[in-house]
């Protein structure tokens, strides 16, 4: 009896031991961390070709991981851009292809949307929204309804980073928020708010996978950067000089939040995106520019190269490629998809734009997943501003920025990029069945797009 006795101790003894060493070796699902940044131009960082602005820590980030030289926003403002990125989806199949409301009440992209905050949240992660929203101002479009469970930051498209009062067309819009509540901090500065806000979301939730969007608001107009930087910066010529003090403020607040992600010994598990939204601002309210495409032509709202190519890039310690560079075409739209991919999620079964690209991080030599990308953007139904890219032909219909005499009759821009990066030269007329090729797949796009 007791040798039964004693067997059966043994076994159950070698059970738990068993279970104890098959959870040790579960790897924990990875964390994710998607950087948004606001308004920041193609070469405003060192390593993609600013030689005046101090970029340590977006630099250093970029080279943990793969950089992107030919990647595109979905869109060129902020809105779609932003709901294109959540859904992996074009702004227009997304429900958003123009700029949210900035004021309370509005809605902005469909509830019924699936968000990367819902795929996450669906698949036992926690979920939190740090920064800019700029989808919706109602309680079915704001953040907590999305899926995410914390949200710390403001709903339109700008807010002055001490009082937290929308920028402009007020007054008496104060706009800040907490899981759905107003809360009023006024003299914090917002960017070192987020920082906060994100590492206590990082410390409470560090035994557990966590997605976290942090969209920071710079350097997007107010250009209030930290004195320290507008020192630094004060030969520069105006307004480069309140822009770059923006920009090196945002650096300064990644490096901060890197450190806490260093510190609660969460860098090797977590999976770090980086991206701007769009194009950089030439508006009145960012003193006409300041912001950098390199040798790229056009800016923010425009379908020039300038508008919607971006500074792109992904980091995971020991899981993909150090000091990568991929040269293939890709997208914002690719992020959910990809991120889906690595985490083992299973995606909607509705229709997705986006596509993995997790075999393009994984080698140079791989085909791109876009041969051809399209978008649409403002202008109104009678002269949309359109734009094709079929590999290096670029067809672009009224593109914003472009002056009328250099459109051909039917307002179309012809670009061969290869040949010409900079879109100088319109080759429509010399090319008109290329014209005739994207133009068809343009129509075809947007029948899909808006019927699916």
């Amino acid at each position: 009896m007791k040798k039964i006795i004693f067997t059966a101790l043994l076994l159950a003894a070698a059970g738990i031991g068993l279970t104890a060493y098959t959870k040790k070796q579960q790897p924990k699902r990875p964390n994710v961390i998607i950087i948004y940044t606001d308004d920041q131009g193609y070469a405003d960082i060192n390593l993609y070709g600013s030689k005046d602005l101090y970029t340590p820590n977006m630099d250093a980030l970029a080279k943990s991981g793969v950089r992107f030289m030919n990647f595109y926003a979905a869109a060129p403002i902020c809105s779609p851009s932003r709901a294109s990125l959540l859904t992996g989806r074009y702004p227009q199949r997304a429900g958003l292809a123009a700029m949210a409301s900035s004021k309370e009440g509005d809605a902005g992209m469909p509830g019924s949307q699936y968000t990367m905050g819902e795929l996450f949240k669906d698949a036992g992660y926690k979920t939190a929204h740090i920064g800019k929203w700029h989808l919706g101002y109602t309680k079915e479009t704001e953040p907590n309804a999305q899926g995410f469970d914390y949200s710390f930051g403001f709903m339109g498209g700008c807010i002055d980073n001490y009082s937290h009062f929308f920028y402009w067309d007020g007054p008496n819009r104060h706009d800040l928020w907490k899981n759905g509540g107003e809360i009023y901090e006024a003299g914090h500065y917002f960017a070192d708010m987020m920082v906060d806000e994100a590492g206590k979301f990082m410390t409470e939730n560090k035994n557990s996978p966590f997605f976290m969007y942090w969209a920071i608001n710079n350097p997007h107009y107010p250009l209030q950067g930290k004195k320290k930087w507008l020192d630094y910066y004060k030969n520069l010529p105006s307004p480069r000089d309140k822009y770059a003090a923006s920009i090196s403020t945002m650096d300064e607040e990644i490096g901060a939040l890197l450190k806490k992600v260093d510190d609660l010994g969460l860098r090797d598990n977590t999976i770090i995106v980086f991206q701007s939204d769009q194009g950089f601002s030439m508006e009145e309210r960012t003193f006409g520019g300041g912001g950098s495409a390199g040798i790229y032509r056009g800016s923010k709202f425009s379908l020039f190269e300038g508008g919607v190519r971006v500074p792109a890039f992904i980091s995971w310690p020991k899981h993909i490629p150090v000091n990568g560079v991929r040269n293939q075409v890709a997208t914002n739209i690719d992020w959910f998809p990809t991120l889906a991919e690595y985490c083992g999620l299973k995606l909607p079964a509705h229709k997705l734009d986006g596509l993995s690209l997790v075999p393009i991080i994984k080698s140079e030599q791989v085909k791109t997943v876009h041969p051809v990308f399209n978008w649409q953007s403002s202008g109104g139904k009678d002269n949309p501003q359109w734009s094709v890219l079929d590999g290096d032909w670029k067809l672009m219909h009224s593109p914003f920025e472009a002056k009328k005499a250099e459109l051909n009759a039917q307002n179309y821009f012809l670009v061969y990029l290869k040949d010409d990066p900079s879109e100088q030269h319109n080759l429509a007329d010399q090319h008109p069945d290329v014209v005739q090729r994207l133009e068809a797949i343009h129509e075809s796009w947007l029948e899909e797009v808006f019927t699916q």
